[in-house]
């Protein structure tokens, strides 16, 4: 199936539930197999319409780009806050289609947006090319009030080239009352894990649900992180040639092996049916989940990070972000910058209203969550907290389109075929290494 088909199916399927917000702003982990690269809007069409509106300032006149959000409302939220700032005019346009392409080819015309928001802040490519303004004045000093991982995966150089927006996460979740019926704890570490999902594993049940794939497109970055290793080491050279990395991704196939992995759900990992309709214990799936997962199990489901391998390891939770850039090619790129540090700085209000009105997510400043009556208590809090304590970007910087399609052939080929984890990563390096050198020139 390619690309864009999966992204048709991913929309049909979703509903109201899950938008392109969540998908896109955890692009990382769907980059790294390119399986959700190509995701369309949750509505199953492509509106021709842009609209935007505008704000009643004067002056400079400038054009701020959205993708079409999902959630109902967000549109008139982003418009009405365009609508407040007095030092400019904002023209606001809501952009369908597959927005990261047209984005990404407006930066190279006079035709582009002055402001605009990109997964994950924009791309090495974008960067190297002069393309995007240095937006690091803007942080200054709430920088310790971003989420580290996010900040740090818009962070090229010591330079910030985007201001978080609002952070999305995937986590492991799981049934209270199947792990109790078991005698189970909640799994610390892999193999704790795989044993959990063979005892769990009964029936018509399943103990674990990594998507359709066994996770082949889902649990590459989390697997590295739990042997302690990352796609890129922190001088940027390729970060998992090591036996532990081949362990680690072994794992995986291991859980197909045992048959405990659930690979027939009607609905794949970004949905949570398969859990609350009991054909599997445990889930990773996404915090946008919580709201169907409440209604469906009420209190009876727990929340974790994905396990360590082992004590040299360590646990984690995938975090996303669109982060607010400014374009090089802006006519007036003080003001562009001027209104993008009044939205996403200073208008803290703004930011958790966006933040948690519209669908669930988190703040992407730290100093807000508390604020968040959506994530006050429960299950909820406790996801807020590991986003924040082990919550790792999906993929760095640096890791781009070639080294995720080279990384996502592989992993199909570990969990799906048995293929030698080893041999695998010896072709991803093969790959990854001219291509770091190529962006690193």
């Amino acid at each position: 199936m390619s690309d864009k088909q999966i992204g048709r199916e991913i929309g049909q399927a979703l509903g109201a539930n899950l938008t392109r917000r969540s998908l896109f702003a955890l692009g990382g982990a769907a980059a790294v197999t390119g399986a959700l690269a190509a995701c369309g809007s949750n509505t199953g069409r492509e509106p021709a319409a842009t609209g935007g509106g505008a704000s009643g300032g004067s002056g400079v006149t400038l054009n701020q780009w959205y993708h079409q959000y999902g959630e109902a409302g967000t549109q008139q939220a982003v418009e009405k806050y365009a609508a407040a700032y007095k030092d400019a005019t904002v023209k606001v346009s809501w952009k369908p289609g597959d927005y990261d392409q047209s984005t990404a080819a407006s930066l190279l015309t006079d035709a582009g947006p002055d402001v605009f928001e990109y997964g994950n802040g924009p791309t090495i490519d974008m960067i190297k090319g002069g393309q995007v303004v240095d937006l690091t004045d803007l942080i200054g000093d709430t920088k310790s009030d971003f989420n580290p991982s996010i900040l740090e995966r818009m962070t090229y150089q010591g330079k910030t080239y985007a201001v978080p927006q609002v952070v999305d996460m995937q986590l492991l979740v799981y049934r209270k009352s199947m792990l109790d019926k078991a005698g189970i704890q909640p799994p610390q570490t892999i193999d704790e894990l795989i044993a959990a999902a063979k005892k769990l594993t009964q029936g018509n049940v399943k103990g674990l649900f990594l998507g359709n794939d066994g996770g082949a497109g889902l649990m590459g970055g989390p697997m590295l992180w739990s042997a302690g290793l990352d796609y890129l080491t922190k001088d940027n050279q390729f970060g998992f040639d090591d036996p532990r990395a081949a362990t680690a991704l072994g794992k995986l196939r291991e859980m197909w092996d045992a048959k405990v992995l659930l690979l027939g759900a009607p609905k794949d990992w970004f949905d949570a049916s398969a859990l609350t309709s009991g054909l599997t214990a445990m889930q990773f799936t996404g915090l946008w989940t919580f709201p169907d997962i409440k209604k469906g199990l009420g209190d009876d489901f727990g929340v974790l990070p994905w396990p360590a391998l082992d004590s040299s390891g360590k646990a984690s939770v995938p975090v996303g972000a669109y982060g607010s850039c400014v374009s090089a090619k802006s006519k007036d790129v003080e003001a562009a910058k001027k209104f993008v540090k009044w939205l996403w700085i200073d208008q803290t209000q703004d930011q958790l209203d966006f933040a948690t009105s519209y669908g669930f997510h988190i703040p992407s400043r730290t100093s807000l969550i508390s604020q968040a009556s959506t994530l006050k208590s429960g299950q909820a809090a406790d996801a807020a907290k590991l986003a924040t304590d082990v919550g790792h970007a999906q993929s760095p910087i640096l890791w781009t389109p070639k080294c995720a399609t080279a990384f996502g052939d592989a992993m199909n080929r570990i969990v799906k075929e048995g293929a030698d984890p080893a041999g695998e990563i010896a072709k991803v390096k093969a790959v990854a290494d001219p291509e770091l050198k190529r962006v690193l020139a």
